[in-house]
């Protein structure tokens, strides 16, 4: 008999995983060399349970950034050419869980400016009391290409503020999750990427097999990918899925700097820190993916963005006194 499943994400979200037919998994396939025996073979893959060894470290930071953009602008070159730009903002910002105490803090939130574009003669604009820095981008900056321009800026806010709120001390024993892949974060010591969208098929179809067959609390074994972003990653289940093959499954991936020795012990503390962060369906509509700290730490920084409306407002009187 055929079974349906409902996707607990919000569908103004998207899908938990960018699904094929049928909703089995991510719909298309990577390029990338994967190997497989990193931890076991080939022919062994099957699900993991937590290590008896495993501790999850006292002190937990997550990282996240969020980006709005704020408005298009053109400008108008003396030679006549005219270039598109985006005015955005962005903010990052770190929740610290004291796992010891039960407690969470923010312990660090900024907020930036930025107008991206490609004109050789745009200036920073002073928008009220707010300014956005010009960031200029190489190439024609064509404007379907100006968001995906932000997002260089907010990875490295995110890393700053990183490294600000660890130098406060943990003693070395804690961990960095960052929402979303490492990226250009590999260098960050003890951290993983937590990736809770599935877009592409990483696997073969063999060792993809197991990971429908997770229980919550269980890994698949670790692999590594030969991207340009490479790394050692593993997939684990999360608590609160619906049932569905792929409900509750996240990526996680760790620097390829590290031995195989190291990303596994990584992977065992993943099982052991991350389900205790899940969200519930009744109160998050990307649970169970969208960790507790993460979602209570996005909606921080989305406040601290400001009103859209006014800074609309504002970088339109801007430019009108620039005329």
């Amino acid at each position: 008999m055929t079974r349906m499943f409902v996707d607990a994400w919000d569908p103004s979200y998207g899908s938990s995983f960018e699904g094929g037919e049928g909703g089995d998994g991510p719909a298309s396939s990577s390029s990338a060399q994967v190997d497989v025996e990193v931890e076991v073979p080939a022919t062994e893959w099957a699900p993991i349970d937590v290590s008896r060894t495993a501790v999850a470290p006292d002190v937990v930071f997550l990282v996240d950034g969020v980006r709005r953009n704020d408005a298009g602008l053109w400008t108008a070159e003396e030679d006549g050419t005219t270039y598109p730009g985006l005015a955005a903002s962005y903010a990052a910002g770190v929740v610290r869980c004291d796992l010891a105490r039960g407690a969470a803090e923010l312990v660090g939130a900024r907020v930036a400016r930025g107008l991206f574009t490609a004109s050789p003669s745009a200036t920073d604009v002073q928008a009220g009391s707010v300014r956005y820095e010009v960031h200029r981008i190489s190439g024609t900056g064509e404007a379907s290409k100006l968001p995906a321009a932000v997002q260089g800026p907010l990875t490295a806010l995110e890393i700053e503020i990183s490294a600000a709120a660890r130098d406060g001390g943990s003693d070395g024993a804690d961990l960095l999750i960052v929402d979303g892949p490492l990226r250009n974060r590999r260098q960050l010591p003890r951290t993983i990427g937590y990736v809770k969208t599935q877009q592409k098929h990483y696997l073969p179809a063999a060792q993809e097999a197991v990971v429908p067959r997770l229980r919550p609390g269980q890994r698949t074994p670790v692999f590594h990918l030969g991207t340009v972003w490479g790394g050692w990653s593993w997939y684990l289940r999360l608590p609160g899925s619906s049932g569905a093959p792929w409900s509750g499954i996240v990526r996680v991936e760790c620097s390829p700097e590290l031995s195989a020795e190291q990303a596994v012990e990584l992977a065992d503390v993943s099982v052991a820190t991350l389900p205790r962060f899940a969200s519930s369906a009744y109160k998050d509509p990307r649970a169970p993916q969208n960790l507790v700290p993460i979602a209570g730490l996005e909606r921080r920084l989305r406040g601290m963005l400001g009103d859209a409306r006014v800074l609309h407002r504002a970088l339109s009187m801007a430019t009108s006194r620039g005329r």
